[in-house]
């Protein structure tokens, strides 16, 4: 898959100068545009419309200073249909405007091509198994919280603290099929999985579907496959590089793709750093979707 990716990565590069077709830059990875997305932003650390943006604005940058061409003709060769627009895609990138860059010579930011290589360190047991589920609903509490990459998740946590007593227990009450127990769910809102991005993080329980929420909140999940980590070590940071080790390194190594739908926790919060087990679900298919 890594040699998949990388040929994708050419090919976009080869059309920075042009409207770049994402569908077909992920057909080249062999996998779904959905997946490409995920699994860019996981690999990289920031969105492929930012590292695209970057890049234009790097190679835009050369041109700025090269003086050859007019800056309207340097932000048509990019893709943008006014100078306004340019100039705005240029500052957020290099801190000063085009104009002011070829007038003075200013230092300009670049960004790097990126490839891709899978680095195995040995920091996560990926023990994992494949399950085939039927649709359920998904009944809780939800918040709208901020991806945490290491550390406590001060908004989530806050959110599970405020749940009562008597919500709990009519999570607990409707439970049904694995996973079992009441569990956390995150629902991803962009294809970002860079730190600060924001999400629906949801506490509840899996239940039959049609099961009438009551006063609760209600998510309608269709059957489909389910990647089955499990985990233990300290909390949360073993949960954190399990998270990431699925995405860097197992997708990378294994034929199966993300799909949408929830990614689904079930573990027993400690003290941070007290060791603790847990088993996290992510929605896959196999092959290139």
């Amino acid at each position: 898959m890594l040699e998949r990716l990388n040929q994708a990565l050419e090919h976009l590069e080869s059309c920075l100068d042009q409207e770049i077709d994402m569908a077909e830059v992920a057909r080249i990875a062999a996998v779904s545009e959905y997946h490409f997305r995920r699994l860019f932003s996981a690999l990289a650390g920031m969105p492929l419309p930012v590292y695209v943006r970057r890049r234009r604005m790097t190679l835009a940058g050369a041109d700025v200073l090269a003086g050859e061409l007019t800056l309207l003709d340097v932000a048509v060769r990019y893709g943008y249909g006014s100078g306004e627009a340019f100039a705005r895609a240029f500052r957020s990138v290099h801190g000063v405007g085009p104009g002011e860059a070829r007038r003075t010579g200013a230092v300009l930011t670049a960004q790097p091509r990126m490839s891709f290589r899978v680095v195995v360190e040995g920091s996560t047991a990926m023990r994992y198994r494949i399950v085939e589920k039927g649709p359920f609903r998904f009944l809780g509490r939800k918040a709208r919280v901020p991806l945490v990459h290491e550390g406590a998740n001060e908004a989530a946590t806050a959110h599970v603290e405020s749940l009562d007593e008597p919500t709990v227990l009519r999570m607990k009450e409707l439970a049904g099929p694995e996973p079992e127990g009441v569990l956390s769910a995150v629902v991803h809102l962009t294809d970002s999985r860079e730190e600060g991005a924001e999400v629906d993080y949801w506490v509840g329980v899996v239940t039959g579907p049609g099961t009438p929420p009551g006063a609760l909140d209600a998510l309608d999940v269709p059957a489909g496959t389910w990647a089955v980590f499990d985990n233990h070590g300290p909390y949360p940071s073993a949960l954190q590089e399990l998270w990431r080790d699925v995405f860097t390194q197992w997708f990378p190594s294994n034929p199966y793709t993300s799909r949408p739908g929830p990614e689904l926790l079930r573990t027993r919060p400690v003290a941070i750093g007290a060791e603790t087990g847990s088993q996290l679900w992510i929605p896959v298919e196999r092959g290139g979707g």
